[in-house]
């Protein structure tokens, strides 16, 4: 009887290679894991750890499994990451992002640097920006957060936190941001703060310095920067339920749009500024290909339940009606080549300031010390360019839907 586990010959080759598996009996690797993207520099592997899918990375000073056995499928890991236990896919964790055990990253979701959170964590569909930190017992799919400047001043979500992400009437058209792109990529604005035990319906857009009390619930944007929400408990209600019924419409649809429009401001700053980072890293290019696709995703999905929910929209009014034809076309605006260039033909799209472009082309630091580093008019340019990418395309999307009022 052969006892050796599935993918021997790849354990042994990583072994050789100088990656440290205390325990390699009990190691199972997939037939499709490409050894020569593991890196041999620091990585360790600790029992009962399984590796499956053929765009699977493991970068330098990773640690998988050290509290519970990690699964791992398609997941692109930078340096440094840590999961300590858990099932993680088709996601990318950049250079020193990490999770605690029990964790269930499911697709899509794109945690940047120092990013992470503690045991019992589930994330779908999210991207958290530099330094954001969850809790404990966390349901936080769907969302972008930032906010913070360093590890010791970041956005967090406090333990047993959830974010409502599926109606009564099994629509998902509830992308909250907390925080922004344009903003949130400059790493200098105030966090957002989030109490425990308490949870947002979404879609919720919520301003930097935001402190939301411990249980409350968010049902409301809050849109101005720093605020102090402490939400009532809601009065009881009992009444018939009506489903499908769409009071709050044109707020929802402005939310998503305003998610989406976000969403491809980040392609655009991963494009133009932080692609020359990944090249200088080992395996950047497989990270930074990662990072892009989990944003196509993350657009395809948002532009799904847009969709989705119009045709569950009733056509008694001019609204519904609207919403209902022109559904496709708006999400078409938010299509790679169109998010791109802002929603115009491609002489015509938004540049890069030039002042930010150089500053990036000579800068010899890492990702995080450079946009640190950003004097503050380079970077009050490099949000007017981003902002108004993220306008062009809501501006393009209101047109579209005029009754909507979605200005």
């Amino acid at each position: 009887m052969d006892l050796r586990p599935r993918g021997y010959d790849k354990i042994v080759h990583l072994l050789e290679k100088g990656v440290s598996i205390p325990n390699p009996l009990t190691v199972d690797v997939g037939d499709e894991i490409d050894p020569d993207l593991i890196s041999a520099d620091g990585v360790i592997i600790y029992p009962g750890c399984r590796l499956y899918g053929a765009k699977t990375v493991i970068s330098a000073g990773t640690r998988l499994g050290a509290e519970m056995p990690v699964t791992l499928q398609d997941c692109r890991l930078g340096p440094r990451v840590e999961l300590r236990g858990g099932y993680f896919k088709q996601s990318v964790f950049l250079a020193g992002a990490n999770m605690g055990s029990g964790a269930q990253v499911r697709e899509a979701c794109l945690l940047e640097e120092e990013a992470g959170g503690a045991h019992c964590v589930g994330l779908k569909q999210t991207i958290l920006f530099p330094f954001v930190t969850l809790g404990s017992l966390i349901n936080f799919c769907d969302c972008l957060m930032a906010g913070g400047t360093s590890r010791k001043d970041h956005s967090e979500v406090g333990s047993s936190y959830i974010h409502f992400n599926f109606t009564p009437d099994g629509d998902k058209t509830t992308p909250s941001l907390f925080g922004d792109v344009p903003r949130g990529v400059m790493l200098d604005r105030p966090p957002i703060f989030l109490g425990g035990q308490g949870g947002t319906v979404g879609p919720v857009r919520m301003g930097y310095g935001t402190v939301v009390g411990a249980g409350c619930i968010l049902r409301e944007d809050v849109l101005d920067d720093g605020q102090l929400v402490v939400t009532n408990t809601p009065r009881q209600i009992k009444r018939p339920h009506s489903g499908y019924h769409y009071g709050n419409l044109t707020r929802v649809v402005r939310n998503n749009i305003v998610y989406l429009a976000n969403l491809a401001a980040l392609e655009v700053w991963y494009e133009q500024v932080r692609q020359p980072f990944f090249a200088r890293q080992e395996f950047g290019q497989a990270l930074y290909s990662g990072a892009l696709e989990i944003l196509a995703l993350a657009r395809e999905e948002r532009a799904k339940r847009l969709v989705a929910m119009a045709g569950k929209v009733s056509a008694e009014t001019e609204q519904n009606r609207e919403f209902r034809d022109q559904a496709h076309a708006v999400c078409a605006l938010f299509s790679g080549t169109a998010a791109a260039t802002a929603g115009n033909d491609a002489d015509t799209a938004v540049p890069m300031p030039g002042g930010l472009r150089r500053a990036i082309d000579r800068s010899a630091a890492g990702y995080l010390e450079t946009i640190q580093s950003l004097t503050p008019d380079l970077k009050a340019q490099g949000v007017e360019w981003l902002q108004t990418i993220v306008d062009t395309l809501c501006g393009q999307a209101a047109k579209a839907l005029p009754s909507l009022d979605l200005s």
